[in-house]
């Protein structure tokens, strides 16, 4: 019977300090998990970072991550946010090259819709950066392969934190 595969998100506290962005990748690598996005950044106490992971696994190997994880001295705490109620974003910035004055004026209106921001804009080239979902992202850069090009597509991790309104839980 085969393992059913799921999108997991878990959030880390970790001790900021040097080679422990690398353990906890070492222990993904090590174990043939992949990571999917990863994303690190200081929170508000600047001996703690805060890590926001993604990846694709069954129930079992996800159970055995999070005790890994548990288990690690630098770990400070783990969520799992696969079920919890979560505000989550990524962002992508796609550079559209080899323009014609009609791509650009599509390229507007592709921002306008996705509620991106043109963020420098060339003779024959524009920057666009969109801040959402990863999934509204994957539409974004189906859509921008299709109708474009020459396009360059440069991806960010997510970062989630918990949703604090009664309403989404």
């Amino acid at each position: 019977m085969e393992k059913e595969l799921q999108k997991r998100w878990i959030s880390l506290y970790v001790e900021n300090e040097v080679g422990v962005l690398s353990k906890i990748s070492g222990l993904f690598s090590g174990k043939s998990y992949n990571l999917d996005s990863l994303t690190v950044g200081t929170t508000e106490d600047p001996t703690v970072s805060r890590m926001t992971i993604g990846t694709f696994s069954d129930d079992e190997t996800f159970e055995q991550i999070k005790k890994q994880l548990n288990r690690m001295v630098e770990v400070i705490r783990v969520l799992d946010f696969t079920n919890v109620s979560v505000h989550m974003k990524e962002i992508l910035y796609i550079k559209v090259m080899d323009c014609s004055p009609e791509d650009k004026t599509e390229l507007f209106q592709i921002a306008e819709t996705f509620k991106a921001q043109v963020i420098d804009y060339g003779k024959d080239s524009l920057l666009l950066e969109f801040f959402q979902t990863a999934g509204k992202n994957d539409s974004v850069v189906r859509l921008m392969k299709k109708e474009f090009h020459h396009i360059e597509v440069v991806r960010g991790g997510s970062v989630a934190i918990e949703s604090i309104s009664i309403s989404d839980r």
